[in-house]
């Protein structure tokens, strides 16, 4: 008898069973929605961020995590200097940017 077989078969002692299937397969559904419809679409969003910051440039409007709205002056290794408004210039790190070029596709 493998592990597998004596799983299904634990359940009440009258020989119902049922139970145990049941709620391996809602588990199963259950794990399938979160990953498809959660962790999946929000892992892709990401990795789509994470491209267009490593292939940001000198110009390009971008949009921080706490909701500023600048254009690109200059980018370092682990920061950006962003032109705020006019003369206006303020430093931040490249993972505080949730968007580049937004509306553009």
């Amino acid at each position: 008898m493998t592990l597998l077989h004596a799983f299904f078969m634990m359940g009440s002692p009258d020989g119902g069973g049922d139970g145990a299937l049941i709620n391996l397969l809602f588990l199963g559904a259950l794990f399938f929605v979160f990953y498809f419809f959660i962790i999946r679409p929000q892992s892709k969003r990401q990795k789509e961020i994470q491209k267009k910051v490593s292939e940001m440039k000198k110009g390009d409007k971008v949009v921080t995590g706490g909701g500023m709205i600048g254009i690109v002056n200059t980018i370092d290794e682990e920061t950006v200097l962003l032109e705020i408004d006019s003369g206006v210039k303020a430093r931040f790190q490249k993972g505080s940017i949730t968007d580049v070029n937004p509306g553009k596709k």
